[in-house]
């Protein structure tokens, strides 16, 4: 339990902060399930669609610090790899 000011502030904002970073972790892995719903049925269109946004997306959270620079080109570039494949 935080008893001085500054840490009771701390603790304040770590929860604020950490329910921020969540939300955009999970609209990350959303955009990334739409694009690989789409892949797997077949749909090129949806699929290349979907993958501008996700890309925004990934490279936002890369910028915040939620996702590794390298995890996130690894993803994208699987994904556009399977979108050509179509």
């Amino acid at each position: 339990m935080a008893n001085s000011a500054g840490s009771k502030k701390r603790a304040r904002q770590a929860t604020k902060r950490n329910k921020h970073n969540s939300q955009i972790r999970a609209k990350v892995r959303t955009f990334i399930k739409k694009v690989t719903y789409a892949l797997e049925a077949g749909n090129k269109e949806e699929a290349q669609g979907g993958f501008g946004a996700m890309q925004k997306m990934i490279d936002q959270a890369v910028s915040k610090g939620l996702m590794n620079k390298n995890q996130a080109a690894r993803k994208k570039s699987r994904l556009n790899t399977q979108i050509k494949a179509l």
